[in-house]
């Protein structure tokens, strides 16, 4: 399904259709030159990332055992300090080579090839930009990742193998520094209660000014800042959004609403722009992602029935300053939309 926005007098449209065909021509067009692309959970629930709070399988349910006051404790940076465990066993499930990059983060890939892509904005912590051939540089991740660590005492960086064999030893073992006079707990570069966003996200929302076309896909746009970002680009830059439900305010010239799933509206788009084999071999490339012995998840899991994601409220509590109490946590009350969530980041449509 797609939704067009208007053209004025004062600003006529720059698509010449509110359809896929169009946006493949102006993809193609000497007019467009720098795509910014917006990430949220959406993107990777076909991927097989495991939600929160599915009775037995959920991570939710394989931490009751720890007994943990309330679950968004596990991201708490304050309950860490206490008692890393639970969320180095949570760690343990989502840890990067477990899980495949999706037929969408191989059209990111493609964006770049294509020199189009200028920067990717993403909620995720799952790194499967990364590991689906998105260099570096061109990634923000504006909620961290799995993808660096550091001490969080005296914030010298942690070897990457160490962690990765602390984490999935049969017997979890919590890494903490080397540096002698500190040995404090070392930890992902994931944004916790009680942390501020990444200094790259902030030094990188002027670059939006240079876009081109925004792409958005797989998020609701209720969490903040990253969800102002779409407000950012220039006023007649077109942008799309691509996600199961109508979110945010596209209500402008050269607004184009695509509503499915990602993966499959991806698809089309590459049909368009001629990309389809390439698509596929892009996508073919990722199995190479997966560690030894890991089994590839199925592309399309059956989606919860969910309205919000839980990340999506630790992160809002997070922007709104929250500050966890160690009184009375068996009172606490839990996430009022009961959603089974996505792990990846804090938004998400793409499974409701």
């Amino acid at each position: 399904m797609t939704k067009p926005g208007y053209a004025t007098d004062q600003h006529p449209r720059i698509l010449e259709g509110n359809d896929l065909k169009a946006l493949a021509k102006y993809m193609k067009s000497d007019s467009c030159r720098n795509v910014f692309l917006m990430l949220g959970a959406g993107v990777s629930t076909s991927a097989g990332i495991p939600d929160f709070r599915s009775p037995g399988t959920g991570l939710y349910a394989n931490l009751a055992r720890l007994n943990l006051p309330f679950p968004e404790a596990v991201f708490e940076i304050g309950f860490f300090k206490k008692n890393p465990i639970p969320f180095y066993t949570l760690a343990k499930e989502l840890y990067p080579g477990r899980f495949r990059p999706t037929p969408t983060h191989s059209f990111i890939t493609l964006l770049h090839s294509h020199s189009l892509l200028h920067t990717c904005f993403t909620q995720n912590i799952d790194t499967l930009e990364r590991r689906a051939g998105v260099p570096a540089h061109k990634i923000i991740e504006a909620h961290g990742s799995f993808a660096t660590q550091r001490c969080i005492d005296c914030k010298t960086p942690f070897d990457a193998e160490k962690i990765k064999k602390a984490v999935l030893s049969e017997e979890i073992e919590i890494p903490r520094c080397e540096r002698r006079r500190c040995k404090g707990l070392v930890k992902p570069d994931i944004v916790f209660f009680g942390e501020g966003l990444p200094d790259q996200f902030h030094r990188s929302i002027r670059n939006l000014r240079e876009a081109d076309l925004l792409i958005v896909l797989g998020t609701s746009l209720t969490v903040h800042p990253f969800a102002s970002l779409v407000d950012l680009v220039p006023n007649d830059c077109p942008r799309v959004l691509i996600n199961l439900d109508e979110v945010g305010n596209f209500d402008k010239p050269d607004d184009v609403l695509f509503l499915g799933k990602c993966d499959d509206i991806v698809r089309e788009l590459c049909k368009e722009l001629e990309w389809e084999e390439e698509l596929d071999a892009a996508w073919e490339k990722t199995k190479e992602s997966l560690e030894a012995g890991e089994k590839e998840p199925e592309l399309e899991p059956k989606p919860e029935e969910s309205t919000e994601d839980e990340v999506e409220m630790i992160t809002k509590n997070l922007e709104q300053g929250l500050k966890v109490s160690d009184e009375k946590d068996e009172k606490r009350p839990s996430s009022k939309s009961g959603k089974a969530s996505d792990l990846v980041e804090p938004d998400s449509v793409e499974e409701d």
